[in-house]
């Protein structure tokens, strides 16, 4: 029996790192907009294709220590992180739910936002092939599996005394989670825009907010954005500070300074406030803590505060 379970296990592994290939390909491709099916893999500096025993996960980056075989450019470190990244979550999916309809469920979402997450920190977009596609994902998943929260089977008894189908249910909560994350993240960006009169984060975000919450429903849709908030309030500020310690753009303040604008260390930190920090990266990596790691952390909440 433990044979059979380390195998499967094993197979699981290896499945994640080929589902993590295919998302480097989405994560380089679809923001330009480019098949995903073809052509196949290329190096992007030669063009020359990339030989099948070069195109192993993480294996063929490792043999060729991060170089092409033709003209010896470099291979982003990225590939292997994400291929890696990908088969870990896999295998915590499949250890966590077994293969189950929740495991699926949670598959797909951890998949669509490891693009979202790196595409947007790479690029700073978030695709609307990715995000609207996550969507439709989303609201299936949910009639299948509906969110925990089970707000819209509560509302329905109220409203009509009696029992929703458990599909119906869950599309409501999904629906209900998609519609709050998506316009309060939309106010949120309409009250910066009239405070600071420039635009504070794109609508790319709003859309990724209505996929998370067509995946989670309104209660971990929020916490998603709370958590969002924290990540990148923390993390810009510390960057802001690494910016202006490193001497960030210093020539440009010295410029700044000489046309009277201010003194260089005050435009060197105005500079280095200015700096775009990608918001859809922490709302995806805070949509995955909420996600798995939300459950966990309420378990132990319950059991040190003797609830459980």
């Amino acid at each position: 029996m433990w044979q059979s379970r380390i195998v499967l296990t094993a197979l699981v592994f290896l499945f994640g790192l080929v589902i993590g290939s295919f998302l480097n390909v989405c994560i380089v491709r679809i923001p330009e907009e480019q098949s995903i099916v073809r052509p196949g893999s290329r190096c992007p500096r030669c063009g020359k294709p990339i030989r099948f025993y070069d195109n192993v996960p993480v294996v063929s980056w490792l043999l060729l220590r991060g170089r092409c075989r033709d003209c010896a450019a470099p291979i982003s470190p990225w590939y292997p992180a994400i291929e890696l990244l990908t088969a870990l979550f896999f295998l915590w999916c499949y250890r966590t739910f077994g293969i189950s309809r929740v495991g699926f469920k949670w598959l797909f979402f951890g998949c669509l936002l490891i693009v979202l997450t790196v595409t947007d920190l790479r690029t700073r977009l978030l695709p609307d092939a990715v995000t609207w596609t996550g969507f439709g994902i989303g609201l299936a998943f949910s009639a299948a599996v509906p969110p925990q929260d089970g707000i819209a089977w509560e509302l329905i008894w109220r409203v009509l005394h009696r029992l929703a189908p458990s599909p119906v249910a869950g599309l409501a909560d999904a629906l209900i989670g998609a519609l709050f994350g998506s316009l309060l993240l939309w106010l949120a960006g309409w009250l910066y825009r009239i405070w600071r009169r420039r635009e504070g984060m794109g609508f790319g975000d709003v859309k990724m907010m209505a996929m998370v919450g067509a995946f989670l429903g309104l209660r971990d849709t929020f916490l998603t954005i709370l958590v969002g908030t924290v990540l990148g309030s923390v993390i810009g500020l510390a960057i802001i500070f690494l910016l202006y310690a490193g001497g960030w753009k210093r020539k440009v303040a010295e410029r700044a300074s000489q046309r009277g604008l201010g003194s260089v260390n005050s435009m060197r930190c105005v500079l280095a406030s200015q700096y775009q920090l990608p918001f859809g990266t922490f709302l995806g990596i805070a949509a995955l803590l909420v996600t798995f790691l939300g459950p966990v952390a309420m378990a132990w909440w319950l059991l040190r505060t003797g609830r459980g």
